[in-house]
């Protein structure tokens, strides 16, 4: 699979995953590896294995390694003499040590603790020569994975919480003093110990009084290197490690294989808005991940949502530039014809009506420019407001009021309100009344002379309803949506053209879905189902 430029072969979140998975698994590993307590109890079964051998041993010198004295087992000094007949015990011990195994020793110390036989000495005329087992032919091999794992167990020991062996020393001349077991074996009680050796093994050993008639006559020590131990600990650890394999290869295909199903719609995802940042046509669209009922699904969902909002967006702008452009073409026309037919008429009367005209023009082209003023900003300034407790009923009563007593038309209509409930919401007070001042400016417009404009607010199922009724000539058929649409125009007769620019409703309609709510419009009928009027209906959520 080739990667796009600049896009690492790993991606960061796959190497995420493989992080956080691994490392679990890693000090789960870690811990089985550990296998503290393990060890401790094989130590336990090697040493009682040993002190039962020792007592064995201990009880065979007793019995077959001990001389008594005279005939009669007494002394000169009429009391029981017993000592160890030395070429005896030597013999004695080699034997028994052998019949253990190999790596088995063996050591008898009198009472006076000193040592007076050495499995792994010889006694000869040239003096004392020690012998010991040689390892076999592929020990200390085992290559990296044996390496690491002595490692790893050195480690271990140092670990908080775990004491460390005493180190095991031998001297030349040794004594019962060197070793504490054989002291506690000479007082009359076994003794045992474990300790470490310079090389990082270990030496078991176990001590245990040999008796005679009840006396102490000298003490028994056998001793064990820890490779036993060690070879069972290497195996646990080596079938750990398989398992750890195992789940450690199933664990990266599976986060691969997680990755790869967040990664991979991640990056079609990301690459299809790179093309459509960068394109200018509707070709290039979201890839479809509704198949996938996830978060992925949700977002390519959403995404898709915003790109297609986003060519409506545009798509109104270029409308909206059109209607602008449209909308101040005939003005200036008007003007053009107007200046130009003034150039070349030399009546004052005409030149008087022409500028009446041009003056005309220029009030139409800045209530026109500032409408449209109003409308482009409406989108960024409500994005930006902040909504607050609005009281709709004072709104209202102070919007009537100051239309009645604004300076107007002689036969301006007369304004009825009629308001019941709470009547609080939460939003935009000044826009709220740009709403209500364009609507009802809008009735008044089509009303009559001499008619009224009805208006009711009130509370209902958690909305604010507010109906403006007007005694005008209604809605053409079919157009009660047509008339929020920017620059729709349908006048009545008589009406000079270019006084409404026709973005009234339109902005009242944006003002009011900002706010959660709906604006409509229907004719208001008679039983004989004539039209008698127009009604528009705001409800808002209340507040």
């Amino acid at each position: 699979m080739k990667h796009p430029p600049g896009q690492p072969a790993i991606s960061p979140i796959t190497r995420r995953i493989l992080a956080i998975n691994v490392l679990a698994l890693a000090i789960l590993v870690g811990g089985l590896l550990y296998l503290g307590e393990y060890q401790r109890s094989l130590i336990a079964a090697e040493l009682e294995a040993l002190k039962v051998q020792a007592l064995m041993f201990a009880a065979a010198l007793g019995e077959s390694a001990v001389d008594t004295g005279d005939a009669n087992g007494a002394d000169a000094g009429g009391g029981v003499s017993q000592r160890f007949v030395k070429n005896v015990v030597h013999r004695m011990v080699r034997r028994l040590a052998k019949s253990t195994g190999a790596g088995t020793r063996a050591r008898l110390f009198d009472s006076g603790g000193v040592l007076i036989a050495d499995s792994r000495l010889l006694l000869g005329r040239g003096g004392m020569v020690q012998i010991e087992e040689l390892p076999p032919p592929d020990a200390g091999g085992g290559g990296i994975l044996t390496t690491l794992l002595d490692i790893y167990g050195q480690l271990t020991q140092s670990l908080p919480g775990e004491d460390g062996a005493p180190i095991y020393h031998e001297s030349a001349r040794q004594k019962a003093d060197d070793y504490q077991e054989v002291l506690t074996a000479l007082a009359g009680e076994p003794g045992k110990a474990a300790r470490q050796t310079g090389g990082g093994g270990m030496v078991l050993s176990v001590a245990v009084p040999v008796q005679r008639y009840k006396q102490v006559l000298g003490a028994m020590m056998l001793s064990k290197g820890g490779g036993d131990i060690d070879a069972a600990l290497f195996e646990v650890r080596m079938d750990i490690l398989k398992v750890f394999a195992v789940a450690l290869a199933v664990t990266v295909l599976l986060s691969v294989y997680l990755s790869r199903t967040i990664a991979r719609p991640l990056h079609r995802l990301a690459a299809a808005a790179e093309r459509i940042r960068h394109g200018h046509n509707r070709q290039d669209v979201i890839p479809d991940f509704d198949g996938r009922a996830d978060e992925i699904g949700n977002l390519a969902a959403s995404l898709r949502d915003m790109t297609e909002a986003l060519w409506q967006r545009m798509d109104a702008i270029e409308c909206f530039a059109a209607d602008v452009a449209h909308e101040i073409k005939n003005p200036l026309t008007s003007l053009q014809s107007a200046v130009d037919t003034a150039v070349r008429v030399k009546n004052a009367e005409q030149q008087h009506q022409l500028m009446s005209i041009i003056e005309e023009d220029v009030r139409r082209l800045d209530r026109l420019i500032s409408d449209i003023s109003d409308a482009s900003r409406l989108d960024a300034e409500l994005s930006r407001a902040e909504m607050g407790p609005v009281d709709l009923g004072r709104m209202l009563s102070t919007l009537v009021d100051v239309q009645e007593t604004t300076a107007g038309r002689a036969d301006k209509p007369l304004l009825r309100l009629d308001q019941r409930g709470d009547l609080k919401i939460n939003g935009m007070e000044r826009r709220l009344a740009q709403v209500f001042e364009n609507i009802i400016a809008n009735a008044s417009s089509f009303t009559r002379p001499g008619g009224a404009i009805s208006i009711k607010a009130r509370a209902k199922d958690g909305w604010l309803e507010v109906t403006t009724d007007d005694d005008g000539p209604g809605i053409p058929e079919g157009k009660e949506e047509a008339i929020f649409e920017r620059f729709y125009r349908d006048r009545p007769k008589g009406e000079k053209f270019g006084i409404h620019s026709g973005l009234g409703l339109s902005i009242c309609k944006q003002i009011v879905e900002t706010h959660g709510g709906t604006i409509t419009a229907e004719n208001r009928k008679d039983a004989a189902g004539n039209i008698i009027g127009a009604r528009l209906t705001v409800r808002l959520p209340a507040g």
